[in-house]
C-alpha cells in the first residue's frame, strides 16, 4: 500500500497563502488534493498527472490554487493563494485509482489530512 504523507496545514486570516505538501512512498501516475468540511461532502481540488504533467482544478479554487510537483521526490506541492473562509476543510492527499479524478471514490490511496482553517 502507498503511503502518503501531507504537511503544510495551518490556520491563516482571509486573503492569506499556505502551501502543502504531499510525498508519496512509490511512483504514481496521478496525485491529486481533496478537501472536506464539516457536514460536506469530500471535494476535488486540484489533480496533477505525473506522465503528461497536465493539471486541473476545482472550480471554487481556479486562479488561486496551483498544485506542482518534484518527480524525483514522488512530491506534490498546493499553492493556496487568496484563501477564503469558505476554503476552510481538512485536506487531503490522494494518488493512484481509476476513473474521473473528480469523484474521490476513484483515487485508490489516501493520506491522513491535514487542517486548512481560514478566518475572516
Amino acid at each position: 500500500q502507498v503511503q502518503l504523507r501531507e504537511s503544510g496545514g495551518g490556520s491563516v486570516q482571509a486573503g492569506g497563502s499556505l502551501n502543502l505538501s504531499c510525498t508519496a512512498s512509490e511512483y504514481q501516475r496521478r496525485m491529486a488534493w481533496y478537501r472536506q468540511a464539516p457536514g460536506k461532502e469530500r471535494e476535488g481540488v486540484a489533480v496533477v498527472y505525473r506522465d503528461t504533467g497536465n493539471t486541473y482544478y476545482g472550480d471554487s479554487v481556479k486562479g488561486r490554487f496551483t498544485i506542482s510537483r518534484d518527480d524525483a521526490k514522488n512530491t506534490v506541492y498546493l499553492q493556496m493563494n487568496s484563501l477564503k473562509p469558505e476554503d476552510s476543510a481538512i485536506y487531503y492527499c490522494a494518488s493512484g485509482g481509476a476513473g474521473t479524478w473528480t469523484n474521490w471514490r476513484y483515487m485508490g490511496d489516501w493520506g491522513q489530512g491535514t487542517q486548512v482553517t481560514v478566518s475572516s
